[in-house]
């Protein structure tokens, strides 16, 4: 793979924990102002708080999602404006990034774009002593088993990249919440979601504190991307803007579009 310019990257690193909905909609803020060059290129580190379910947009959510189960146990379900399958966010064990950037050179191709970006994960993962791999299309794999996810939306020339690093996620909740279609499973060799995936303290056999992650995810990114990387935090514009894109991933319309 061709090595890529250094990039200077705005990183806002923010752990405290938002809902689904405002977390959705200030990822979705992040690309619209991308687009207009109002911001620079950003990468964003959070989490879920409450635990919540993103699924693709593409996605039917009966067929992603048992309803009932995350009614009853209050966790939050929205629709995402990229594609993938669905994900649990677990707010005691998940670390999600975004990173919105011009799709251009390795970033205009989309195989290519994920590996790049993906990278950073993999990087991330190098400094636990943990061996990973990318497994395309969008997938980050330890020992065979699925430890991250990654999805993209591309939008006029630019695009938004966002995924999980599953630090510490409760498995048993991700097997009851989420709906995976049989011959998927099939394809993957395994009987159940449970046997699919993996998280980093297991793959450690040792706790993993979520500030942890976020250090190992900042210098990941950063090799990967060959990026000068800078501390910021959000602008009055872009919390404005999230705020008001929120609204529509709380909306029944959006969330049942499928």
């Amino acid at each position: 793979m061709p090595g890529i310019a250094v990039m200077k990257l705005r990183v806002i690193i923010d752990l405290d924990g938002w809902s689904a909905f405002l977390n959705m909609g200030m990822d979705e803020a992040l690309l619209n102002l991308r687009m207009q060059e109002e911001i620079p290129d950003t990468l964003r580190l959070y989490v879920f708080d409450p635990s919540a379910v993103t699924i693709g947009y593409f996605q039917k959510i009966e067929e992603s999602v048992d309803m009932d189960y995350a009614s009853f146990h209050r966790i939050d379900v929205t629709r995402r404006i990229s594609g993938g399958g669905s994900v649990y966010h677990d707010r005691n064990g998940e670390i999600t990034y975004s990173i919105v950037t011009p799709a251009r050179g390795v970033f205009s191709d989309v195989r290519e774009s994920y590996e790049v970006i993906c990278k950073g994960l993999i990087e991330a993962l190098k400094l636990f002593g943990v061996e990973a791999s990318f497994m395309p299309v969008n997938d980050i794999v330890v020992n065979g088993r699925k430890l991250s996810g990654s999805a993209q939306a591309r939008r006029r020339g630019y695009l938004l990249q966002h995924g999980t690093l599953m630090y510490a996620t409760d498995l048993d909740t991700v097997s009851k919440v989420l709906k995976a279609p049989p011959v998927k499973l099939v394809s993957k060799g395994v009987k159940s979601i449970r046997e699919r995936v993996i998280t980093l303290q297991e793959a450690l056999s040792r706790r993993v504190s979520k500030e942890e992650v976020a250090e190992a995810l900042l210098k990941g990114f950063s090799k990967a991307l060959n990026a000068e990387i800078y501390i910021d935090e959000y602008s009055e514009k872009e919390l404005k803007l999230a705020e008001e894109l929120s609204l529509k991933y709380k909306s029944r319309e959006w969330v049942f579009k499928r």
